[in-house]
This record gives C-alpha cells, sequence and structure tokens, in this order.
C-alpha cells in the first residue's frame, strides 16, 4: 500500500492509502476519492517525496523512534473551517455549562421533564440509539450536542 498526498480542485489536501497508482486511477474514475472537507471528487495527485528507508539511525529520529507524547503533524484546516470548530467547541461548552448531566438516565430524566414529574430544566447525557428513536416517537424533544473529532485527530 502507498499513502498518496491528494489534492481536491478546491486546494484542500489530504491523503489515502492505495494499492498502486492503477488502483488511484481507477477509484477516480468511478468517483470513488472524495475530498473530506468539502465532498468534491475532482481529486488530483499532489506532489510528494518519497520515503526512502534509512539504514543508518545517526539523522532525526523516525516517528516509530519519537516519544508517545511528541507532538505529531495534523491535517491542516483553512480559517474558515478552524473557526467553525471553534464556534462549535465554544457553543458545546456553552450548552453544558448551563445544563445539568444526567449521564446515561438521559432518556430517563427527559421523559420526567416532558411530562412534569420534575420541574423543567435543561439536561445532557448519553442516551442509546434505541431511547433516542423512543424519545422522537414520543414526541419528547431534544437534540445531540455538536461533537468534534479530538483535536488531533
Amino acid at each position: 500500500m502507498i499513502s498518496y498526498a491528494l489534492l481536491c480542485d478546491k486546494g484542500h489536501g489530504f491523503d489515502s492509502w492505495l494499492r498502486d497508482s492503477e488502483a488511484f486511477e481507477a477509484q477516480r474514475a468511478r468517483g470513488l476519492l472524495a475530498c473530506p472537507s468539502c465532498g468534491s471528487t475532482a481529486i488530483e495527485k499532489a506532489i510528494m517525496a518519497p520515503r526512502v528507508a534509512r539504514k543508518d539511525r545517526s539523522g532525526a529520529a523516525s516517528r516509530a523512534d519519537a516519544p508517545a507524547d511528541a507532538p505529531r503533524p495534523v491535517a491542516l484546516v483553512s480559517p474558515q473551517e478552524a473557526a467553525l470548530r471553534a464556534k462549535l467547541k465554544d457553543l458545546r461548552a456553552e450548552l453544558t455549562k448551563n445544563s445539568d448531566y444526567v449521564g446515561p438516565n438521559f432518556a430517563e430524566e427527559a421523559r420526567k421533564i416532558h411530562y412534569g414529574e420534575t420541574g423543567h430544566r435543561s439536561i445532557h447525557g448519553e442516551a442509546t440509539p434505541d431511547d433516542a428513536r423512543a424519545l422522537y416517537e414520543d414526541g419528547i424533544e431534544f437534540h445531540p450536542l455538536p461533537g468534534l473529532p479530538e483535536e488531533r485527530n
């Protein structure tokens, strides 16, 4: 497998593992390659430096030699994407700061509030897909909190 540096027509760069150049061309022709940032299927290979295994270990440390907590390269995002991520993070922080955490009892607590068994308050917690479906079918309003991949994902 080869790690290809790819670029969409809007300038977003990303990596993809492919068997060889023919696999890239076949997947691109079938529209199977898409930019994770914008969804564009107009994908080209970016200029890449080859990775050559070194016989001597006197040079700079490789990723395998680096400490586990050492900073690793991360995908770059556009200024607009960074601003959106910051807004989503702030929104999530504000929502959780101003609500009660009920943990895995979210569905039960939401029902109690909906049916007036307890006073109205904002809550957040976890619900299984089945619990969420049942709340929806019962007409109980709820919204998932915005989530983001880990900062270093």
